[in-house]
């Protein structure tokens, strides 16, 4: 296995939460397996990027979150979906965006990085690409909550009352899910995947797909994942932002993350937070909303997992 105890972290979305135990037992019971699902492989001698897109995948099929099955709607009552994937080895990356009908986008992000020679394929080519590579697709209903038709109705009317031409946020919540891991041989990866902003210009893509964005991995300092206001992630060059600070300014990760997160993209509005892990398996999950559902897993100890400011789910 080597000498490293190899971790991964997860994150399924950032924003404003009222705690409620009933409500929130699901999403804890969500979260943990899609750890399971990661940590799997990597307690088997696996790769960092296969069990972060194991992780991914886990909660893309979970309609408890914004993403795959589950993804919100935009102003066009539609899907258009966002994922991406990085290895921190190689600096390989692949995403996609605003594609629909694509059951996991994380593995068609996969694709793109393995076999398209893109970093980044979007609409109907990549649907096209996804075809061609055999990836499951499913109709639209496979894609549709009753909770997500209700929040864009009730952004709709909101956005109606109020006068407002930019969509609204959710009512606070951004639903990203993500996954960053090292692996027992020293190497870093990160995956994302989201369905966006409910009541989004048909077209918008957010920083899921943008890598420096929400995504960053490099096996020489960390690999991140980022959640909420995507705009604000981008301007901000957030995750490639803690990358950064590591390495050039010499900060630890527990200092670069929390730093990304309640400066500079505090200071422009944003709203959000993001999971990390460094090479030496250090995790930080800095978060400047009332909540984030995050959770990680070391080798050979029991998942932990938390939603709110409050709580640890360990170092």
């Amino acid at each position: 296995m080597g000498h490293l105890r190899c971790v991964i972290a997860v994150h399924g979305g950032a924003g404003t939460m009222s705690p409620n135990p009933d409500l929130e037992a699901p999403y804890h019971r969500a979260l943990k397996a899609a750890l399971a699902a990661g940590a799997a492989l990597l307690e088997s001698g696996g790769a960092a990027l296969d069990a972060v897109q194991a992780a991914v995948v886990s909660l893309e099929d979970c309609p408890l979150f914004n993403a795959g099955r589950g993804s919100v709607y935009t102003a066009a009552a539609r899907h258009e979906m966002d994922a991406a994937v990085m290895d921190g080895q190689r600096l390989a990356a692949g995403a996609v965006a605003c594609v629909h009908g694509v059951r996991n986008p994380v593995l068609l992000a996969r694709s793109v990085l393995s076999d398209s020679g893109h970093v980044l394929m979007v609409g109907e080519g990549a649907q096209c690409f996804a075809q061609q590579m055999g990836l499951a697709m499913e109709p639209d209903a496979w894609f549709d909550t009753d909770e997500r038709l209700d929040d864009l109705r009730r952004a709709q009317r909101q956005r109606r009352a109020m006068g407002v031409p930019a969509p609204l946020r959710d009512s606070g919540h951004f639903g990203t899910v993500g996954a960053v891991a090292l692996d027992a041989h020293g190497h870093l990866a990160a995956a994302v995947s989201t369905g966006g902003l409910t009541g989004k210009r048909p077209g918008r893509v957010g920083d899921s797909a943008v890598i420096g964005a929400g995504i960053y991995a490099n096996d020489l300092s960390c690999a991140v994942v980022a959640t909420g206001t995507g705009e604000h992630f981008i301007r901000t060059a957030a995750a490639h932002d803690v990358h950064a600070r590591m390495l050039y300014r010499g900060q630890s990760l527990q200092e670069a993350a929390p730093d990304v997160v309640f400066g500079e993209l505090l200071r422009i509005g944003g709203r959000g937070g993001l999971i990390a892990v460094d090479a030496r398996g250090e995790v930080s999950m800095p978060f400047n909303t009332a909540g984030m559902y995050r959770g990680v897993q070391r080798q050979g100890q029991a998942a932990c997992t938390a939603i709110f400011q409050d709580q640890a789910p360990g170092p």
